[in-house]
C-alpha cells in the first residue's frame, strides 16, 4: 500500500487546503484551547461547506472528548469525518502549528517579563475572552438537542444540573459526564 493512498481522500487538493488553511486561522483565535473556536468550526464545516450534519458535528465532539488523551483530539475526529486521514492530518497540523510555535515564543518572553504591568493586564484580560468563548461552544453543542422537542427537556435539566453542581460543589466534573451517558442511553437527552 502506497503512502498517497493511505492519504487518498475524498476532498480535492484545494478543499483540502482550505481546510487546512480554515483550522490555521482559527489556532490563532483558540484562546482558551481549540474547543473555544467549535462555533466556527460547525460555520464552516456544516453550515459553509456541509461536509458533515450538525448531530455528526455534535457526536464527533462528543465521541473525541470522552476519549482519553488532548482535548484536541476533536479537531482530528473532525477532519477524519470530513476526508479520512488526509483531513485529519490537515486539520491537526492547522490547529496545532501556529498556536504551538506562537505559544512557545510568548511563553518564554512572558516569563521573563511576568511581573511587569502589561503582562500581569494580558493575562487577566483573556478570562472573559476564554469564558465567552466556552459559552459560545456549550450553545452550538447544545442546540441540536434543545431544538428537538423530544430531548429539549432532558437537555434543559442536564444543563441545569451541570451548572449548578460546577458553581455549588467541588463535585469533579466526570460524574456530570457519566449522569449525561445515562440520560443519552435512556433517552432522555
Amino acid at each position: 500500500m502506497s503512502f498517497s493512498h493511505v492519504f487518498a481522500s475524498p476532498l480535492g487538493a484545494a478543499d483540502l487546503f482550505g481546510l487546512f488553511t480554515h483550522f490555521l486561522v482559527l489556532s490563532l483565535l483558540s484562546i482558551g484551547g481549540a474547543i473555544t473556536t467549535a462555533p466556527d468550526m460547525h460555520r464552516y464545516l456544516v453550515g459553509q461547506q456541509h461536509w458533515l450534519s450538525d448531530s455528526l458535528f455534535t457526536s464527533s465532539i462528543a465521541i473525541a472528548q470522552a476519549a482519553p488523551g488532548p482535548n484536541v483530539l476533536f479537531v482530528a475526529v473532525l477532519g477524519w469525518n470530513v476526508a479520512g486521514p488526509a483531513g485529519a492530518f490537515a486539520t491537526m497540523t492547522g490547529i496545532l502549528l501556529p498556536s504551538t510555535v506562537l505559544s512557545l515564543y510568548a511563553t518564554r518572553w512572558g516569563t521573563q517579563r511576568r511581573e511587569t504591568r502589561g503582562v500581569r493586564a494580558f493575562t487577566v484580560g483573556l478570562t472573559p475572552i476564554t469564558l465567552g468563548l466556552l459559552l459560545s461552544t456549550g450553545w452550538v453543542l447544545a442546540q441540536p438537542y434543545l431544538v428537538d422537542p423530544s430531548h429539549r427537556w432532558g437537555a434543559l435539566a442536564l444543563i441545569a444540573l451541570t451548572v449548578f453542581v460546577m458553581m455549588r460543589t467541588r463535585l469533579s466534573p466526570m460524574w456530570l459526564v457519566a449522569i449525561g451517558a445515562v440520560a443519552g442511553l435512556l433517552g432522555w437527552v
